[in-house]
């Protein structure tokens, strides 16, 4: 199965929009240079367990909850993932090891809506309608550069 990566964003401090990119440095163990979690600034940085590298999103996903849901109007930066994805189920890769341009990723688990994000947004319903849809958090094993376009290998 293989996507690719169509916007990569990053936010340099908690509650400060996501800036859009196209191309990033990705640390090992670490995230996305300039982000708030490689910087341990993030709003849920130091909270639970597992790394918090890297989130993804797929593009689609976002697509329907414009449509279903009764229509959410929201952007793809304000899911406040990092990377945006086509055609590649994130679903499917918690706990599989896959490649998004240079870059080796580990899925470690779904990146499920909290209210955090809907208080942000502002967006009522945003948070019931990416419920197993609201992306991947993962873990990035490789430094690289990610850039839009980049393809995204789960072979």
């Amino acid at each position: 199965m293989t996507g690719r990566l169509v916007a990569i964003y990053v936010a340099a401090a908690a509650r400060v929009p996501m800036a859009a990119c196209d191309r990033i440095a990705a640390v090992a163990g670490v995230g996305l240079e300039g982000d708030r979690y490689a910087t341990a600034t993030g709003t849920y940085s130091g909270v639970g367990t597992g790394a918090r590298d890297v989130t993804l999103i797929e593009r689609e996903a976002v697509d329907a909850v414009r449509v279903d849901d009764g229509g959410i109007d929201v952007r793809e930066d304000l899911t406040r993932r990092n990377l945006v994805t086509e055609g590649v189920a994130l679903n499917h890769l918690v706990g599989r090891t896959f490649r998004v341009g240079e870059v080796r990723m580990r899925g470690l688990r779904l990146a499920e809506p909290c209210a955090y994000l809907e208080q942000l947004t502002a967006l009522p319903g945003l948070r019931e309608a990416f419920v197993h849809r609201g992306g991947l958090r993962a873990e990035i094993l490789d430094d690289g550069e990610l850039r839009v376009g980049d393809e995204i290998d789960v072979s």
